[in-house]
């Protein structure tokens, strides 16, 4: 296999990047339509599950981590949860002004129900691939967010 050049990698990034985007684009409005019936969008089933799949509750700032969202984005979901009786707000012991997320029964079944939706939409997507190149995508997506991560980090 040739070697490419340092212009071809750039270009090669560059279509990566412009890929992901259409990708991710093409993901939120899948997930939009995939969970509309039971009243989230994909921004809100992002955030419901990331609270579910957390050992412990988390704060807004630390789903925002978690997630790669910002804080703001994530406090605006949030409270369009707890309105529609999703999570509720919790008292933190460790710190007074950050409260804690938390499931509430409705919640809790709003993403059982997304993850049920969601096996026969990801076995349709995969259908045919490769496992070995899915895990080598998951490989690069990972090392290309923490050298994202460590860039912003920086400045």
């Amino acid at each position: 296999m040739e070697l490419l050049s340092l212009q071809d990698s750039e270009n090669e990034v560059t279509k990566l990047i412009l890929s992901i985007f259409r990708v991710n684009g093409a993901l939120l409005v899948a997930g939009d339509r995939l969970t509309a019936s039971i009243g989230l969008t994909s921004a809100r089933w992002q955030v419901l599950g990331a609270v579910a799949k957390a050992a412990d509750p988390l704060t807004v700032a630390a789903i925002g981590k978690s997630m790669g969202l910002t804080r703001q984005n994530v406090r605006i979901i949030v409270r369009e949860l707890e309105a529609a009786g999703m999570v509720r707000l919790a008292d933190n012991p460790a710190h007074q002004r950050a409260s804690l997320v938390r499931l509430t029964p409705k919640g809790k079944r709003a993403n059982a129900s997304a993850r049920d939706l969601q096996g026969p939409f990801t076995d349709a997507l995969s259908k045919d691939l490769d496992p070995s190149r899915i895990a080598n995508c998951v490989d690069l997506l990972h090392t290309l967010y923490a050298r994202l991560k460590s860039h912003n980090e920086e400045s």
